[in-house]
This record gives structure tokens, sequence and C-alpha cells, in this order.
């Protein structure tokens, strides 16, 4: 059964690579503080949202410590966009400070050391690990990763982590960081969630739900 799925997963994989050779981190960003910071923001919050926020943002504080030289009412003030922004202030600057005091001022580059940040678990800092330093530490599960896999027959659990083990299984590591680049990608052009393209898929004739919402 899994080898099946192994199978067909390569499938997909191949013909979303052909579909979207474009894919990549919809977060902007030209550092991994950055995109720590941006990926803290993107929580139930849209991608063009948070890029609109960060692209002012990222021009007023270039650091950790940028962020933790000014008051919360000053940095919520800068977020006020961005759901939940009194939290995420809170998250930003409880991780801006956990870096500087404990990792020199650079984001940590392993799954254990970034969980110790705030406002960080795995989705978040499996996106900073594959995205800033191209380390494949396992597979970033958003709504759309989510969704997908389980539309795809590749999955039935329902919580990211027990989703993220089963696509660990079945993708292999080296497309650990760019799978749900290209699941994002299929997801917001043709399988979206409630009315999805399906005689425009391209993994329409290896889809066990075609046709289902």
């Amino acid at each position: 059964m899994i080898s099946d799925k192994k199978k067909r997963t390569g499938e997909i994989i191949k013909r979303l690579k052909k579909e979207y050779p474009d894919a990549h981190c919809a977060l902007n960003h030209t550092n991994a503080f950055e995109l720590l910071v941006a990926t803290i923001l993107s929580a139930q919050c849209t991608d063009e949202r948070v890029n609109i926020v960060t692209a002012t943002l990222f021009r007023k504080y270039r650091s950790p410590q940028d962020f933790l030289d000014v008051s919360p009412e000053e940095l919520a003030q800068d977020i006020k966009s961005i759901n939940f922004f009194n939290n995420k202030t809170k998250s930003i600057q409880g991780a801006a400070a956990k870096i500087v005091e404990n990792f020199g001022g650079s984001v940590p580059r392993t799954m254990d050391e970034l969980l110790t940040l705030n406002g960080v678990a795995r989705k978040t800092a499996n996106v900073v690990l594959g995205n800033a330093f191209g380390i494949a530490s396992g597979v970033v599960v958003d709504t759309h990763v989510s969704r997908l896999s389980q539309r795809l027959g590749l999955t039935e659990e329902k919580t990211p982590e027990k989703i993220e083990k089963d696509l660990a299984e079945l993708v292999a590591p080296k497309d650990w960081v760019m799978f749900p680049h290209w699941l994002i990608f299929h997801g917001r052009k043709i399988c979206n969630a409630r009315k999805p393209r399906c005689a425009e898929c391209v993994l329409n004739d290896i889809c066990p739900k075609i046709g289902v919402g």
C-alpha cells in the first residue's frame, strides 16, 4: 500500500514540478530573520497582506536588536493590519530577545533550537530551515498542503503533525522543501477549497477525489 502511494506521490511531484517551475516561498524576505518574522506574521493571515506589511517593516527594522529597541506599542502599531497583531508583537520581540541572548544575534539552524523561540512551532521552523538555510528538516503543512494532501489521498490525518509524518514517508527528503510550494501553487491556481477546477488539473487522472469539493 505504501509503495503504491509512494509511486503515485512520485508522479504527482513530477507533474507539479513541471507545471510550476517557478514555485517558491511566497513570503518576501532577504535573510533568515526576516523569514522568521514573516512566518510568525503569516499565521491566520494571507501572504499578500504579510508582504505588504513587511515591505515597510523590514526597512525600519533590520536586525533582532532593532525589534527590541522599540516599545511593544510602536511595533504593534507597525503591524496593526495583521490578524492578532498584539500577540504577534509579543512573539516577535520574544523570539528576537532569545536570538540575541542565546544565539549571538543569529537565527539558529536546528529544529530543537528554533522551537525554543517564542511563536515558533514545527511549521515555522520547517519554513525557516528549508527556505532560509536549505535544510530539509521536514515538510511544511499549511492549509493548502493539508487540503491537497487529503484530496490526493496521501493522508487521512487531520492534524499538521500527523499529516507531516505521512508526507515525510511518501516524499523523498530531497523534495521536502519544494513539495509544499508545489502544492501551495497548485492549490491557489487550480485546486482551491470551494470549487476545484478539476477539468484543468494536471493530476485529474490520478486524483481519487476528482470533482469532490
